[in-house]
This record gives structure tokens, C-alpha cells and sequence, in this order.
């Protein structure tokens, strides 16, 4: 049994910090780096640029800090594992080469493919498979879209055989952020496919540093308990051979690890407490969280079950054009001038109708008996969408202009007019694992088909449970929810997860029985008529609410200002309820 595997991570998303992976390199103790890269938006903006550049369609930022790196980590044999290679893993293999070649660093590349289903979507509708949408199960006809990606999830089985294999740095396309961790976890500890439990504790600690310094103090709401506010250093995941591992950071770098930012990132962008990877179901609600001294938290006990028979399949689709203005309306009768805004707009475009979307959102900045202009002012936010890219561009935008001189008093636009841009829409499905061929290409060339983990049926649905009985727990006051609850929240395509936790038991019994999903509605009054899921992780002293379809179609379709609901938890936590005394 070797001694627990020291994974740091060093990028969330593409475009976080440059230096991240340099640093984590340079001052902390560790065996393999990983990197996380693509979220469903990235695949878009990779498209983007492979259209341009048949040669790119991966995250070049990374090719930078490899150069940075590359040395120290040969020199130390440190394994660089990272899903850099977007829609073109061979493409960043064969680039990382020449940087090594040019560094006279004698480094194994290796890549991972197979994840790239759009050559084949013709072939897959053609034998019946219907692309039905995860949360709304419609149906996606390809034949009137035109789909710029579509990638399967794969798991952590090709990097495991790539480390086997030899490879010092593995590049993937799309695997899923935690199939990093435990494909290094089943390489180093030397798992087999139904080791079911430990596999389920590395797709916790995968998902607890995928977002970086998420996890050690970086967009925590009890950030009153953080006393060391330099940026936070990358969060490092100790993985013992029986899935549990610890969470800690670099030595001496800034930010926070304690329960509570472990906690909040396990239940970032989650819905249900059955996790679900490629290579094992992650029961979120069978761990337990607790701290293991400064800076260190112990996650344990993670139960794991087989994994469905299916992938998940992020696919996107170009939706069309779309062009945004926003006015800004002053002092007195904001929704009177709002409405003669729209009203004259209208009469400007020749009606509304001719558009695919036409949206409108009032976004209120202003108070009565204001101090200064900012509290005075509101935005008038109009978007409109279209197929046709005509109706969208100039011709909406100037007719906001014509507004400056002929409309509400107090008239001027915080956007200048505008071409109209391209939006993609995500549609998330499923494919039968069958479909997919996962296979490693070696530093040699040579290929190795991985075969799929044992697999099980389609899971019987998690039953959400509803709120119990309301205990009476004294005298309560009107406070803001954020006095006595903590929260996290993100997007996975169009849906919202905002995750709550309490720091003790009483607590923790208020919070569950006091937040029904008809409190949730009552509350946050902008989820009226979308569906809204309530699960519960006792084990956290924990709720996740998930909000369907609030985010419209996904990040780069979505037109609210937070696009992915990363403010949603502080919102909730800024509403005012009925809170007993005691508990404050």
C-alpha cells in the first residue's frame, strides 16, 4: 500500500491564474499537478478559435506555464495531468513536444481522445439514439441545428493507463473535472475497476480542487473566518489508497482551508447527493468533513456505487445572433419611464414580433431620497435574438440612439451601439457508454483502447425529501438568512444549484425545517414557474436547491447579468426570514 499521492491543482477554469501552476510547483510538496479547463462556455470559445486556426482548439494559456514548468517538473518527476486539450488534445501533445524540445527537457506526452462525438452525431441519430435534453426532455432534431461540438465525459481510466504507460504529462479533451484525480489515484494506488469506494473519494477530492482556490478561501461567504486575505494558494488533495484524502494548500500562501470551504466546494454545482462519474456513483451524502489541523480538513467514509450505462454528452449548437443595450433611467417614476422607453422602441423597430426573443429587464439600482447619483439610478436592459443576424445588428442598437433626445428625460446608454454577436446553446444528453470509444495515444504513437468500467443499469431516481415538521425553537426576530447559514452556488447549463449549510446541529435542524422548497419560492420570487428541487445532505448539515432552466439555455445563450449564478448563494443569504433568537 504506498503512502497517499499529493495532487495540486493549479487552474479552475481557462483564463485563471498564469502563475498558479509555477507557484504550486516552486513551494509546495507534491507528486502530479492537474489543471481544469473547460467548462461548457470553453468548448464554444474553442471552436471559436479553432475556426480561425485549424491548429488550436486547445487552451493555450497552458502551453505558457508548461514552458514555465517543464524543468523543475522532469527534474523532480512531478506528472503534469491537465484537460488542456479541449477539441484538439493531439494538436496541445504535439505542441507541449516542441516546448520540451526546445527546453532540452526529455518529458512522455501522451493524449487522451475519443470524447469528440460530432463527426459521428449523424451516425448515432441515424441508429436511433435521440439526443433528449437532460432537464427538460425535449428532444434535439440535428437536422435543424447546426452542432460546432458535442463531447462525451469520459472518466479517469485513460489517464490511469496513459501514467501507466509511461507519460510524464497526460493531456485529455473532455473527461470530467474529477476523472483528473481519479485517474491519478487509480494509477498510483492501483485500484481496480470495482473498487467502488475509493474511486468515489477521489471524484470528492476532484471536485473539491477543480475549481482551485474555490476550495481554500476564494469565494467563501464566511469570509469573516478568513484572516490571511493574499491571494489563496492552490488546493492540494493528499489521496490515501482508501479514497480518503486530505485537503490542505501550499505552505505559507494565502487564504483559508477549513470545513467550511471544503464543504462549500463539495456542494458547488451539484444536485443530487448521488454524484454521478463515468467510473462510479459518489454518494456526496455518506463522507464526512472535519479538520485535521491549520490549514488541513480529512474527508473520509465516501461511499461509491457502479456507474450508470450511459455518458453525458455536452453538446452545443449555434443559436444565433443576439445584440444588447442598456439605458439607464434617473431619480423619479422609473417605471413609468421604462415603460415609454420600451413603448417608443418599439414604434422605432416596427414592432417586436420580428424577432426571436425580444427581453426586457428592469434592473433596480435606485432608493428613494437619494445621496448620490448611483442611488438614483436604475438600467433598462433590452436584448434581442435572432436566426438572422440582420434583424440584430446595427439596426437594433442605433434604434436605442435614436431615444437620446426624444424620449424620458435623463436619457443615456451605458453600451455603445454594437454589431450583433453569435450565441451558442448547450444541450446536455446522454449516449449509451458503448458508443464511445475511450482510447490513449502513448508518447510512442502507439493506441490503447479503454475499455468501459462494469456498469449498471440506469440508477432509480434519488426521492427528494420534503422539510419536516417546523419545530418551535423560541422567539424569532426578522434577520437576514446569512446571520446563521452559509451558501455556494454555480451553474451546470441552464440550471442553478445554490447549496446552504449550517455550522451547528441546532442550527442545522432550523435550516432544514424551516427551508421547504415553498419557503425557497417564497423567497426568491425570480424562480416562479420554473421547477425547483430540494435535496438534503444531513452528513453536511446541508440543502441544495436546484433551480431548472433559470439560466435559459446556458452560459452563452443566457441573458440575466450574472449568467452563471455565481451571486445566487449571497443573494439568498442577503433575504430576511424569521430567524429564532437563540440561534443568532
Amino acid at each position: 500500500m504506498r503512502r497517499p499521492v499529493r495532487i495540486g491543482n493549479a487552474s479552475g477554469f481557462y483564463g485563471d491564474r498564469l502563475s498558479a501552476m509555477k507557484d504550486l510547483v516552486e513551494h509546495a510538496d507534491i507528486d502530479v499537478i492537474t489543471g481544469d479547463y473547460l467548462a461548457e462556455l470553453t468548448m464554444l470559445i474553442l471552436w471559436k478559435a479553432r475556426n480561425k486556426n485549424p491548429d488550436t482548439g486547445y487552451a493555450q494559456t497552458f502551453v505558457t506555464q508548461f514552458r514555465d514548468v517543464a524543468a523543475a517538473c522532469a527534474q523532480r518527476g512531478i506528472k503534469i495531468v491537465v484537460n488542456a486539450g479541449g477539441l484538439n488534445p493531439a494538436g496541445l501533445a504535439r505542441q507541449l513536444r516542441t516546448v520540451a524540445a526546445e527546453l532540452h527537457v526529455d518529458l512522455d506526452v501522451a493524449h487522451v481522445e475519443g470524447d469528440d462525438l460530432l463527426p459521428s452525431l449523424d451516425d448515432l441519430h441515424a441508429a436511433g439514439l435521440a439526443f433528449t435534453h437532460l432537464d427538460t426532455g425535449a428532444e434535439l432534431d440535428i437536422a435543424e441545428v447546426t452542432p460546432v461540438s458535442a463531447n462525451a465525459y469520459l472518466g479517469g481510466w485513460g489517464i490511469a493507463a496513459a501514467l501507466a504507460g509511461g507519460a510524464d504529462v497526460v493531456v485529455t479533451g473532455r473527461v470530467t473535472d474529477a476523472a483528473l484525480v481519479v485517474g491519478v489515484g487509480a494509477w498510483w494506488h492501483g485500484w481496480s475497476r470495482t473498487d467502488y469506494d475509493a474511486l468515489a473519494g477521489a471524484v470528492a477530492a476532484g471536485h473539491i480542487i477543480e475549481c482551485g482556490p474555490q476550495a481554500t478561501g476564494g469565494n467563501y461567504s464566511r469570509f469573516s473566518e478568513i484572516t490571511d486575505r493574499r491571494y489563496p494558494g492552490s488546493p492540494i488533495a493528499e489521496l490515501a489508497h482508501d479514497g480518503s484524502f486530505v485537503i490542505t494548500k501550499p505552505p505559507g500562501s494565502g487564504g483559508l482551508v477549513s470545513p467550511g470551504t471544503v464543504t462549500a466546494q463539495l456542494l458547488y454545482e451539484v444536485s443530487t447527493p448521488a454524484y454521478a462519474n463515468p467510473d462510479v456513483v459518489a454518494h456526496f451524502d455518506t463522507l464526512s468533513v472535519a479538520s485535521a489541523g491549520p490549514d488541513r480538513v480529512l474527508v473520509s467514509g465516501t461511499t461509491g456505487t457502479p456507474p450508470p450505462d450511459t455518458l453525458k454528452v455536452a453538446m452545443n449548437y449555434v443559436g444565433g445572433y443576439r445584440n444588447t443595450m442598456t439605458m439607464a433611467l434617473t431619480g423619479l417614476d422609473i417605471d413609468e419611464k421604462a415603460a415609454w422607453a420600451i413603448d417608443e422602441l418599439t414604434e422605432i423597430l416596427g414592432g417586436t414580433e420580428q424577432f426571436d426573443s425580444f427581453e426586457v429587464q428592469l434592473l433596480r439600482y435606485d432608493r428613494p431620497d437619494p445621496t448620490r447619483m448611483s442611488d438614483a439610478t436604475a438600467h433598462l436592459r433590452v436584448t434581442v435574438k435572432d436566426r438572422d443576424r440582420a434583424k440584430v445588428d446595427r439596426a437594433f442598437s442605433n434604434a436605442v440612439i435614436e431615444l437620446y433626445v426624444a424620449g424620458y428625460p435623463g436619457f443615456y446608454t451605458t453600451t455603445s451601439p454594437a454589431s450583433a454577436s453569435e450565441f451558442g446553446v448547450y444541450w446536455p444528453t446522454l449516449v449509451p457508454a458503448a458508443a464511445v470509444e475511450h482510447v490513449v495515444v502513448h508518447g510512442d504513437g502507439s493506441r490503447e483502447v479503454i475499455p468501459h468500467p462494469p456498469r449498471c443499469s440506469p440508477p432509480v431516481p434519488y426521492v427528494e425529501q420534503p422539510a419536516p415538521e417546523p419545530e418551535d425553537f423560541g422567539p424569532r426576530s426578522r434577520r437576514a438568512l446569512g446571520t446563521v447559514v452559509a451558501a455556494r452556488s454555480g451553474d451546470k447549463g441552464g440550471n442553478v444549484n445554490i447549496g446552504l449549510w449550517a455550522d451547528t446541529d441546532e442550527r442545522w435542524e432550523w435550516l432544514r425545517s424551516h427551508l421547504s422548497v415553498e419557503k425557497f419560492r417564497e423567497l426568491v420570487c425570480e424562480a416562479a414557474g420554473y421547477p425547483v428541487h430540494r435535496y438534503e445532505f444531513a452528513n453536511l448539515r446541508a440543502l441544495n436547491f436546484v433551480v431548472v432552466g433559470f439560466l435559459g439555455e446556458g452560459v452563452a445563450s443566457c441573458t440575466r447579468p450574472d449568467a452563471q449564478a455565481k451571486s445566487m448563494g449571497e443573494f439568498l443569504r442577503a433575504l430576511h426570514t424569521d430567524i429564532p433568537d437563540k440561534l443568532v
